[in-house]
């Protein structure tokens, strides 16, 4: 059985997800773990028994490993990509995929140059009834779609981003409720409702007043196929909510959260529709993650989550960031549209 190899940069909260969704695949071996803390390397490789340990990723990045698992702050993902790529390794790269437009582009063409493969992380796709819900809108269940709201609202105290020293700073966490939080939210939202058209919103800091990015933001998204979103985004609101997205069509309607399902009903149809299966207690999404990679790798193919696809929760939230600050509607074909 071919073994493949992963290493990761950045040994923090959620590089163990990763350690964890390797070490379980019998075809994926975890070689190496680098982090500027060589405590939190070691503790990382000790749980998981991985033998080599880096300060320095250049090093790390001379083993022979075949993909790497990219756990470093938001705004950083590029940098450590693009040096991946120019080893010619594959990459996952935890959410988002990054911060700004040149940066996240930079990555993938640097891959596309490399031919290595660039995945990324958003494991409420790999959810049962997420996905159920999807097939709802793809096979006409729900008639047209009318309207798809993402409800993202979170609780994040003043200990949260006292905790690490780039959360809640623009130039490594790149936005707050939006770029840090609700990204896996507006994530399901484009891939259920579609491409997105443009974005009109406002967003504020205000619970929060030591940070810079924004706590509570609300947008209204407007759909290339004639439908209308909203997202309400925040980590000022007690208690938290789950994450949850309603699908409003002119058939039916259904609404699920990452544990329930809220509403599940149809108009005039004769086939026998139960709700969706729920995952079960063991499902792990980074190790359904990891898993295709593996196999995009072999089989040659992209991930199930590429950059292309990984670039388009953020060009929304770049979109709704620039729709606050200027007080218009954003057009997203005329805003930062990725170049081939």
């Amino acid at each position: 059985m071919t073994s493949i190899k992963f290493g990761i940069i950045g040994a923090g909260v959620l590089a163990p997800l990763h350690a964890k969704a390797i070490v379980s695949n019998p075809q994926a071996e975890l070689v190496a773990i680098s982090d500027i803390d060589e405590q939190k390397a070691a503790v990382l490789a000790e749980e998981f028994g991985v033998a080599k340990t880096f300060t320095n990723y250049h090093e790390m990045l001379q083993e022979q490993i075949d993909v790497v698992c990219l756990c470093v702050p938001s705004g950083m993902h590029a940098k450590f990509a693009l040096a991946c790529a120019a080893k010619g390794k594959h990459m996952l790269c935890e959410k988002p995929l990054d911060i700004k437009f040149e940066q996240m582009d930079q990555m993938i063409h640097a891959c596309n140059q490399a031919g290595v493969k660039l995945g990324a992380v958003f494991q409420r796709r790999t959810l049962p009834h997420f996905i159920a819900a999807k097939d709802t809108k793809e096979n006409g269940l729900l008639g047209n779609m009318m309207m798809i709201h993402a409800y993202l609202k979170y609780f994040r105290d003043d200990d949260y981003y006292a905790s690490a020293g780039w959360r809640g700073k623009w130039e490594l966490d790149g936005g707050g409720a939006l770029m840090n939080q609700g990204v896996h939210g507006i994530d399901l939202l484009q891939w259920i409702g579609g491409e997105v058209e443009s974005v009109f919103a406002y967003n504020d800091t205000l619970a929060r007043k030591n940070i810079e990015v924004e706590d509570t933001a609300v947008a209204v998204v407007k759909f290339k196929h004639g439908g209308f979103g909203t997202i309400q985004g925040a980590t000022s609101v007690f208690p938290e909510q789950q994450t949850s997205i309603e699908v409003n069509g002119d058939k039916g309607t259904v609404k699920v959260s990452d544990t329930t399902v809220d509403i599940w009903e149809f108009m005039n149809t004769d086939r026998e529709l139960e709700e969706p299966q729920l995952p079960e207690d063991d499902h792990d999404g980074h190790s359904i993650i990891v898993g295709d990679m593996i196999e995009a790798i072999l089989e040659n193919r992209e991930p199930m989550i590429s950059g292309i696809e990984a670039r388009k929760s953020v060009e929304i939230i770049l979109a709704i960031y620039e729709s606050a600050r200027s007080g218009r509607e954003v057009v997203l074909s005329d805003f930062h549209p990725f170049k081939t």
